[in-house]
């Protein structure tokens, strides 16, 4: 069973099931509190994120009936999730369109901005749909070891254009005998997303450096600039499904760029970490045992 919630705990949407099953649930209505304690029928999880600058959580809210009841409930959950990320770009889209029909509105303008909320809502289901993929096991990540210096190298050039108009540097450092378990095109994945993420949210004027190396018995793929960074508080829900920081509210993107690189480097039997770079900015660590 699947909600919507907002921060005062008002129910902004709820599964058929959790309307049907669950007492005093209604969209628009407050949640009874109870529903969101542990008993003997019910164990709730709740996941906060944020959208648009509200805080928001997502409740599954599950029984204690088995695996394949709670895989069809968080499958529910992660659909609605997509579907209230999906709106704001929806609506966008919406006023555009009635504003190029209004007179004397320079419908160009109006369309070329519409373009860019429907290349937001292409990249939005690219992602997702990409995600998915590597959840349900139709994207092998790890099968032999690949070169790491060429594809950063690959990366950075493919970025170079997108990185001068966002006023950021893209700087390679790589240790050429350096083998990752993870196939090319996965790697390729891992480090645009990383190179993505600094070019939206670093700042103009800044460093992005992609990195790989040894240290003491792991191998690192490491992302580092030295922008704004994020705070202390919301380093750990970096890979979290549409989180963004507050700095990044306003700035267009999927949210889930860092959740992918997450679930690629896990697959291939690595761990991820953000921490501050020393100095400031963001640091995203990729380490895999040598």
């Amino acid at each position: 069973m699947v909600l919507v919630l907002d921060e005062h705990d008002v129910v902004l949407l709820a599964s058929r099931r959790a309307r049907d099953l669950l007492d005093g649930v209604a969209e628009g209505q407050p949640l009874p509190p109870e529903l969101l304690h542990e008993d003997a029928d019910r164990v709730p999880v709740v996941i906060p994120y944020q959208v648009d600058g509200r805080r928001e959580r997502l409740v599954y809210v599950s029984s204690r009936s088995g695996e394949l009841a709670a895989y069809e409930e968080l499958r529910a959950g992660f659909t609605a999730a997509v579907s209230h990320e999906l709106r704001t770009p929806l609506a966008r889209l919406l006023v555009l369109l009635e504003t190029a029909e209004l007179p004397g509105t320079d419908a160009r303008e109006m369309i070329g901005q519409a373009r860019a909320e429907v290349d937001q809502i292409g990249e939005l289901i690219d992602d997702v749909l990409f995600l998915s993929e590597l959840e349900t096991g139709r994207e092998v990540v790890a099968l032999g070891t690949t070169p790491v210096c060429p594809v950063l190298r690959e990366v950075a050039d493919e970025t170079a254009e997108r990185a001068t108009r966002a006023g950021v540097r893209i700087a390679v450092e790589c240790d050429e005998t350096i083998r990752l378990p993870v196939r090319p095109r996965m790697l390729r994945v891992v480090a645009s997303n990383l190179a993505d993420n600094a070019l939206r949210y670093a700042g103009e004027g800044t460093t992005f450096t992609l990195a790989a190396r040894r240290e003491g018995a792991e191998l690192l793929l490491v992302g580092a600039d030295n922008g704004a960074g994020v705070s202390d508080e919301d380093l750990p829900r970096l890979f979290e499904r549409f989180f963004r920081a507050d700095r990044a509210r306003y700035t267009r993107g999927t949210g889930l760029g860092l959740a992918i690189v997450k679930h690629i480097v896990v697959a291939a039997g690595g761990a991820v970490e953000a921490s501050q770079t020393p100095g400031g900015g963001l640091t995203i660590s990729c380490a895999w045992r040598a």
